[in-house]
């Protein structure tokens, strides 16, 4: 079943589900979407399954034409989307009728927007997901006139249409990032580590979705900056030659042979996602436990929006 015709592709918009793990040993990243939390979230309001596939939208642009009856839902970071020409309410799930338009118009808040649609989008599997991994020649960018198809189509109905606005996170001046020093704290100067630690680092706009290359004072190596290559974890800083951080992100290479500094927790790397290339962003040092402890947080925070949404399902 067709769901919508793209009139304008937008600056970099891709289907995402929640990736592919298990093939890192391989050489291949899981990908997925960046901002995991509002993907879910998008997708359990529209009644699909929180990995269903759907659209991750980069900053603006991008413009759809609805060919059926539709329910979406629209979460992430708020890049003013409107139906129609007037503004479409975030965070709730909506009906659409065929012929309405669907666009992103400018960035106010946040870098990603999500959009899920009933039944989820279909789109060729590659290694068991429909994450789009372009390095990877798994897919590609949408393109103008291209026809998205729904993967399971049901007759269109809404099972929640209230906004969550006491579970929407805020993404303005968020950009303080928790990390775990090491696995090559050790190679680095105490002087390096309490830079690490206090600058604050602009995003370089050569970054991507592989990685943010960051601009700011240099971290000084105590042992040099290279390493035997070994495995890299999503959230890894790098610190090659020039003592210029590289945080490692949903498609970076899965081996590295600089010194990694830190890594970004897992309950920020969400967070992590909504920093745009331009912006300046910090890092804190806390210990595994906290870690764990922020990570169960996020998990029950999702978990009370899955009940929430069951609850008020008519």
């Amino acid at each position: 079943m067709k769901g919508f015709k793209v009139s304008n592709p937008g600056v970099f918009t891709t289907i995402q589900d929640l990736g592919r793990p298990g093939y890192m040993k391989y050489g291949i990243p899981a990908s997925g979407a960046a901002d995991r939390f509002s993907a879910q979230v998008a997708n359990l309001l529209v009644g699909n399954p929180p990995g269903a596939a759907l659209l991750e939208v980069t900053l603006f642009r991008l413009e759809l034409l609805a060919l059926n009856e539709l329910i979406i839902a629209v979460t992430g970071g708020n890049l003013s989307p409107n139906l129609n020409g007037k503004s479409l309410p975030m965070w709730q799930a909506l009906a659409l009728r065929e012929g309405d338009r669907v666009a992103f118009r400018a960035r106010k808040e946040g870098f990603r927007a999500y959009l899920a649609i009933q039944g989820g989008f279909s789109m060729r599997e590659f290694l068991g997901s429909r994450s789009v991994f372009v390095r990877g020649l798994m897919g590609n960018v949408l393109q103008t006139g291209e026809i998205l198809e729904i993967a399971n189509p049901v007759p269109p109905y809404i099972p929640f249409n209230k906004n969550l606005q006491e579970m929407i996170p805020i993404f303005a001046n968020k950009n303080e990032l928790r990390v775990i020093l090491g696995p090559q704290d050790d190679r680095f100067t105490p002087n390096g580590i309490e830079t690490f630690l206090t600058s604050a680092y602009r995003v370089s706009s050569q970054s991507d979705r592989m990685g943010y290359r960051l601009e700011g004072s240099k971290i000084e190596h105590l042992k040099g900056a290279d390493i035997i290559s070994e495995p890299i974890a999503r959230g890894a800083i790098q610190v090659p030659g020039d003592g210029l951080p590289i945080l490692l992100l949903w498609d970076a290479q899965v081996s590295g042979g600089y010194t990694k500094i830190a890594n970004v927790i897992s309950a920020d790397l969400d967070r992590l996602a909504q920093i745009m290339p331009g912006e300046n962003l910090q890092f804190k040092s806390v210990t595994l436990q906290e870690a764990h402890e922020a990570l169960r947080e996020e998990r029950a925070g999702l978990e009370r929006i899955r009940k929430m949404i069951e609850e008020r399902r008519p």
